[in-house]
């Protein structure tokens, strides 16, 4: 059985926006729902004050009824379940991840600072959860184009996979990136930065071959602009309804969680921002 497709819940604004999103995953999916509203330790209903401590539990279960009534509503027939456990809650939602399709969290609103824009949590989850990770700033309308950051590492083939996938879910153009940048100088360079060009053009149409095969119905756009690849993704994510990066690229360092490429996406992406991962390999028994 296909695992859940997760949603944190808040009560804000931005999760209920993830709500939406997650609800018609889900539904395209035809998988499970989960809604998981974390309650942080302080926020515990260990009080002297009985009455506040009833006040809050109602608040909590209110929070996670709301978010459930909305998704059923646009989609009555989702199998949905709900849950309210108590803890941090980037190490909650990152053991709720374990069986789950993908995660879904609300990105917070512009008007900050930098990387404080996502928040803590969603950050945590997104560099170390092992299904994909759909961060929304907000549910675009009708672009019907998933775009994909492309650069022939293995997460970037993961993201490509991925990306495949969600264009042929929802009928969309799949717009493939590999963005590049001429080290040469620009003057007098033309017909050697030309002969680049092809050579990144024949590599991205390389890489996008057997999923072509795979996703025949699919419509595909592979471009390879000379530019760096968080200014090509940023601009090209106002016109898309979903982004699609891998966690790393061939730019990344052992050890880190997250690249370059991807974390500053978390905060320029103008749609919503899939982060996905290469599956971890099983050692057979």
């Amino acid at each position: 059985m296909t695992g859940p497709i997760l949603v944190g819940v808040d009560g804000s604004g931005r999760s209920l926006r993830a709500l939406v999103w997650a609800a018609q995953e889900a539904a395209l999916r035809r998988c499970p729902l989960r809604i998981v509203h974390v309650v942080p330790p302080a926020h515990t209903y260990a009080t002297t004050e009985e009455g506040r401590a009833r006040e809050e539990s109602r608040h909590d279960r209110g929070i996670v009824a709301e978010a459930t009534a909305i998704a059923l509503d646009a989609h009555p027939d989702l199998e949905l379940t709900s849950a309210v456990p108590s803890g941090a809650p980037a190490p909650v939602l990152l053991a709720e991840a374990e069986d789950a399709h993908t995660v879904v969290l609300g990105a917070k609103g512009r008007g900050g600072f930098g990387s404080l824009l996502l928040g803590s949590v969603a950050l945590q989850v997104v560099g170390h959860a092992d299904p994909p990770v759909v961060i929304v700033n907000h549910v675009p309308i009708g672009h019907r184009r998933v775009v994909v950051g492309v650069d022939g590492s293995e997460y970037s083939d993961a993201a490509l996979a991925y990306a495949f996938q969600q264009a042929s879910l929802r009928g969309a153009q799949l717009q493939a990136l590999h963005a590049w940048s001429n080290p040469l100088p620009q003057a007098g360079v033309s017909t050697v930065q030309d002969a680049m060009a092809k050579e990144h053009q024949q590599a991205l149409e390389d890489w996008l071959a057997p999923l072509r095969e795979e996703y025949p119905g699919v419509e595909v756009v592979a471009e390879v602009p000379d530019e760096p690849p968080v200014n090509a993704l940023a601009r090209a994510s106002d016109r898309a309804d979903l982004l699609v990066v891998g966690s790393r690229g061939r730019g990344g360092f052992r050890g880190l969680t997250l690249g370059s490429v991807s974390h500053h996406l978390l905060q320029f992406s103008l749609c919503p921002l899939a982060v996905v991962r290469p599956r971890p390999r099983t050692t057979p028994v």
